[in-house]
């Protein structure tokens, strides 16, 4: 028994003495991994998440490196937020700590070990920890172009020689607004992506370079799979199993609920009682008085901030900003008034035909609405003549 005991330890001892050498087979003692997460259930975590795993020997220390992260308590946070000024910044912690936070999400993590050598694998670290210092930490952040992924991306580009030539891993003419609308449907987030849709202007349907494609991090993870000129992944394990979410989804999709309002104000029209009538005005009031608000907070985000993808909006042809001034007005009788309400009309019937031809994809749950808003303009034009 004492025998059976001893070769056991020496067995023990010897496969442990396997994996830490296969974790770093050099004097670097070094392993760097990439760590892919899978999507979570909230519009945050929707695309995945990506960070850097650096195991010692040395020191015997697993610590994750992760570009995600901000400060909630950052003054002026939802403002600088808005107006895409958050600055985003690499910070650290140990690998057990990040996993439990996947792990606690029901979200999986897939880590590849990259191959590089001993010298590659000590300066990738040093520029990990160069990053981490005061001056260097901080970055502005831009989901699309300069995220925790692409910087991950970039460093792993840098540090491997020659040069891995990352393929594409998406078909060809991809734009940005379909590579995120995988995630969308899939995750069944339509009134997120309507909200998306609303917000991101004519940039987002730009085709995606293969470059531009990794700003995913299941697409980096793939591309990396992928490498054929300078293999990068050494080997490529699922770290933990998890329960597949049964997303059903909720049946009140912004298709159903603009639908329902059409029809609520076709109902109320039809009615000649006065209170009834008297609602409908309040109701017209308000239709008017939120789409020209939306109107104004497009025009913000076109020319107040820095976010790339909120520019040339074509949103704003039916939102209209001076929807908020009329609403004013919504039971004038003046000529000017019926003037808008015609051109608001015959506008919204062109841009109706034009709707599948413009140069930016338009959420169909917004035709619906569109109607509501010609059916309520000629309906006012109407009964003032």
């Amino acid at each position: 028994m004492i025998v059976f005991k001893f070769l056991f330890s020496l067995f023990f001892i010897a496969l442990l003495s396997f994996q830490i050498d296969t974790y770093a087979q050099d004097s670097s003692r070094l392993r760097i991994s990439l760590l892919t997460c899978t999507p979570g259930d909230e519009l945050y975590s929707i695309f995945g998440h990506s960070a850097i795993r650096v195991i010692d020997s040395n020191s015997v220390t697993d610590i994750v490196y992760n570009y995600g992260t901000f400060n909630f308590d950052d003054e002026g946070f939802y403002l600088k937020f808005i107006r895409g000024k958050l600055l985003y910044y690499i910070s650290i912690t140990s690998f057990e700590d990040f996993k439990y936070t996947y792990q606690v999400t029901n979200r999986g993590i897939t880590e590849q070990v990259l191959n590089l050598t001993g010298v590659e694998k000590m300066m990738f670290r040093a520029a990990l920890n160069e990053n981490l210092k005061e001056e260097n930490k901080f970055y502005k952040y831009d989901f699309f172009l300069d995220n925790c992924t692409t910087r991950l991306r970039d460093l792993i580009i840098q540090g491997k020689k020659p040069t891995p030539n990352l393929p594409a891993v998406m078909p060809v003419n991809t734009p940005f607004r379909q590579a995120i609308y995988q995630y969308l449907d899939k995750g069944k987030q339509y009134w997120s992506k309507l909200g998306i849709d609303i917000l991101l202007g004519r940039p987002t349907d730009a085709i995606m370079t293969t470059s531009q494609q990794q700003f995913l991090p299941d697409n980096l993870m793939k591309a990396l799979d992928s490498t054929k000129n300078t293999p990068i992944v050494l080997s490529s394990t699922n770290l933990y199993p998890i329960d597949n979410p049964n997303n059903k989804g909720s049946w009140f999709t912004p298709m159903v609920f603009f639908t329902s309002l059409l029809f609520v104000f076709l109902l109320l029209s039809i009615s000649k009682n006065k209170n009834v009538q008297w609602i409908l005005a309040g109701l017209d009031g308000l239709l008017f008085f939120l789409t020209g608000s939306l109107g104004i907070l497009l025009i913000f985000m076109m020319t107040a901030t820095d976010h790339s993808m909120t520019k040339n909006n074509f949103n704003i042809l039916w939102a209209w900003p001076t929807h908020l001034i009329i609403s004013f007005f919504i039971n004038s009788n003046k000529k000017w008034v019926r003037i808008y309400f015609i051109i608001t009309v015959i506008s919204l019937l062109l841009l109706l035909m034009a709707w599948f031809f413009l140069p930016q994809q338009m959420n169909h749950a917004l035709i619906p609405f569109v109607l509501l808003l010609i059916y309520r303009s000629a309906m006012k034009y109407f009964n003032y003549r």
